[in-house]
């Protein structure tokens, strides 16, 4: 593989638009702008959904670009995709702001794209930043995807700007399954995934498996629509934790620490219960 070099980038003018939405986030979304800022990659552009915050989200982000909107409050997709038309990139990266990216992430992405036409998106591996047990069991259960990737489980955050237009952006009927559904999109369109080694750091801000499990009931919601829409049975490893093979693949990491793997199946538990209940009140009530 012929590699581009930086300075190759900057005279192609290939802009990265880093597209971030962001609600009552001003306690951690100076991270992560502050680690866009430390990129290796130098054309990058960064937007700032501000969804209506009632902290001072608004103010920390305008102290590093000024390309803040203001906007009435609206679902995480819907968010993105404004993001997405305000954007000027050739190549779009979708970001939350509890993260924060390694120094040569937006670089090796563009390399990647670059280096094969075919690419329409790129997943980046991400991993837990811990403060706590339950943060933790989290991130054990996330080493899981990241040792070598998971098609089942990995979702493109990084687009090629024409392939996701093709793609019509995020389906706005969606929340949660929306980052699954638009990278199966854009391959179903033709192009290829691929996958990148630099590391996004998620700082999950788990205070007990009751709420992840929570957030798990609302965005199972609308799930019906996803599993319809790409054919998926509601009995698959897109939605029960307990039939993926990479955990049954890598049981000697199970078995060589016990309590985080009993408290992974009990968080696993809980959001596959509280998941089920949201898809039959999403499907059966609500529709």
């Amino acid at each position: 593989m012929i590699s581009v070099n930086a300075k190759e980038y900057m005279n192609r003018n290939l802009l990265v638009s880093i597209v971030i939405p962001a609600y009552n986030e001003e306690k951690v979304v100076k991270n992560l702008l502050v680690s866009i800022k430390q990129q290796s990659y130098p054309k990058i552009e960064v937007i700032v959904i501000d969804d209506s915050s009632t902290d001072g989200t608004f103010q920390v982000a305008r102290g590093f670009t000024s390309r803040v909107f203001t906007r009435k409050h609206a679902e995480r997709s819907v968010q993105r995709n404004f993001g997405a038309r305000k954007a000027k990139g050739k190549y779009l990266l979708f970001l939350d702001a509890d993260m924060e990216l390694s120094k040569s992430v937006v670089k090796e992405c563009v390399e990647a794209i670059e280096n094969d036409k075919n690419v329409g998106a790129i997943v980046i591996p991400e991993i837990s930043v811990a403060t706590n047990f339950w943060e933790e069991v989290k991130g054990f259960e996330r080493s899981f995807y990241n040792l070598q990737g998971d098609s089942q489980i990995d979702a493109a955050r990084f687009f090629r700007r024409d392939a996701f237009i093709k793609a019509d952006g995020y389906d706005e009927s969606l929340t949660g399954p929306e980052d699954w559904d638009l990278p199966e999109t854009i391959r179903g369109l033709g192009f290829e995934i691929a996958r990148v080694k630099p590391l996004i750091y998620h700082h999950e801000r788990i205070a007990s498996p009751f709420k992840v499990a929570r957030k798990k009931y609302y965005y199972a919601l609308k799930s019906h629509r996803y599993l319809k829409k790409h054919k998926i049975s509601t009995l698959s490893s897109k939605t029960v934790y307990f039939l993926r093979p990479v955990f049954y693949k890598n049981w000697k990491r199970l078995i060589s620490h016990p309590l985080l793997s009993l408290a992974m199946v009990f968080m696993l538990t809980l959001e596959l219960l509280y998941g089920g209940v949201g898809f039959s009140v999403g499907k059966f009530v609500k529709k």
